[in-house]
């Protein structure tokens, strides 16, 4: 069975600045507050509003998709216990070496 989709339609304006408004119950629906970043996209002739996280600059590289593949497969390493334990550095060093 297809899953329908919740539509939340409202008209706005574009004010001098070209902004709008995103109406009260799309906004509390998207949990959004004063602040919040959006993505505005163009496709094609239609106009995306998408609630965006800003990462800054310093911290891209954590999100790449390269470095989340190896967060995960240590995630799944450390679920599986294949890790070593250390009480101090110069410990650690040794375990690593051996």
């Amino acid at each position: 069975m297809a899953k329908t989709k919740t539509v939340l339609e409202e008209s706005v304006r574009v004010g001098a600045k070209h902004q709008v408004t995103i109406p009260r119950r799309i906004s509390r629906a998207l949990q959004l507050k004063k602040g919040d970043h959006m993505l505005v996209r163009l496709v094609d002739n239609t106009l995306e509003l998408i609630p965006a996280q800003v990462v800054p600059k310093d911290q891209r590289w954590f999100w790449t998709p390269e470095w989340q593949a190896k967060e995960r497969e240590a995630d799944k390493a450390v679920a599986r216990g294949e890790y070593k334990e250390a009480k101090s550095a110069d410990e650690l060093f040794r375990k690593l070496k051996s």
